[in-house]
């Protein structure tokens, strides 16, 4: 068996699957029988991953755990910061950037929201300027 980490080129979601072997996962794409379980794309690839290996010394875990909080916790910062001077656009991200690159409509602040890798890429085509930052869950450990 064999685990991978997953991605989905429609929607830039994350998630591992387990295979036979990597013909088995090369197989199941050729098919499109792959599917993303966030918005049932068949766009999959797989993401780079490091093997999982066990290291019996602690210092290091406890360096990791230490660097992961660090980082956890400059990515809830930004969030608050993008929440706080920003407005949120919802899905229609890629309509109120180009209303705004256009100048159709003028915006005190910046906008936030949601947009596929795809409508990301088609922004980027038209010379409007974006950024993808990791959304944290305030619930999450």
């Amino acid at each position: 068996m064999i685990k991978y980490r997953l991605f989905c080129n429609n929607c830039v979601h994350n998630f591992d699957s387990w295979f036979g072997n990597s013909k088995e996962f090369e197989k199941l794409k050729k098919n499109k029988i792959l599917s993303c379980p966030n918005c049932n794309s068949s766009k999959i690839e797989k993401s780079l991953m490091s093997p999982s290996i066990i290291n019996n010394k602690t210092e290091n875990k406890n360096f990791n755990s230490k660097k992961q909080l660090a980082v956890k916790k400059k990515l809830k910062q930004y969030k608050k910061f993008i929440k706080n001077n920003f407005d949120y656009v919802g899905d229609n991200f890629s309509y109120e950037a180009r209303s705004v690159h256009y100048n159709e409509k003028k915006r005190s602040k910046g906008i936030y929201g949601k947009a596929s890798i795809n409508e990301i890429k088609e922004l980027s085509e038209e010379g409007i300027e974006t950024e993808m930052i990791p959304w944290i869950n305030e619930n999450e450990n």
